[in-house]
């Protein structure tokens, strides 16, 4: 099993960085082999998914990002748009594609209580394709 994961740039060093190292995590306890993408923010995240589930050789693909509430609701439209296409690509390609980018509506304290929840994410998709 090979296993894609797509990560957001955004909050690299404080948040998505972290989320990184706690899939790879899982999946090492799995033996699943990972080939991660960086892009540059959670919106950019389905391009990313796609051109991993293009290949023969990936099995599903992981998203990891969070997604910040600000003073307007930009939010609300970039996870409504994230989990719309990403949902269209699991089906377009037939392959699990994992939602691991916590938002919308989310605080700081939040989305740094979330970091975990990559592990989680990752664990998910290995067992939805065993």
């Amino acid at each position: 099993m090979k296993l894609g994961i797509v990560v957001s740039g955004w909050y690299w060093e404080e948040i998505t960085s972290k989320m990184v190292e706690l899939a790879l995590k899982k999946a090492g306890e799995y033996s699943v082999e990972t080939e991660v993408v960086k892009v540059p923010g959670s919106y950019d995240i389905p391009l990313g998914a796609k051109k991993l589930l293009k290949r023969k050789d990936i099995d599903g693909v992981v998203t990891l990002g969070a997604v910040v509430q600000g003073k307007t609701y930009h939010d609300i439209a970039i996870m409504h748009a994230l989990t719309k296409t990403l949902h269209e690509l699991s089906l377009e390609f037939e392959k699990p594609v994992m939602l691991g980018v916590n938002g919308p509506r989310m605080t700081w304290k939040q989305a740094i209580e979330r970091i975990g929840r990559a592990a989680d994410v990752m664990e998910a998709c290995i067992k939805w394709l065993r």
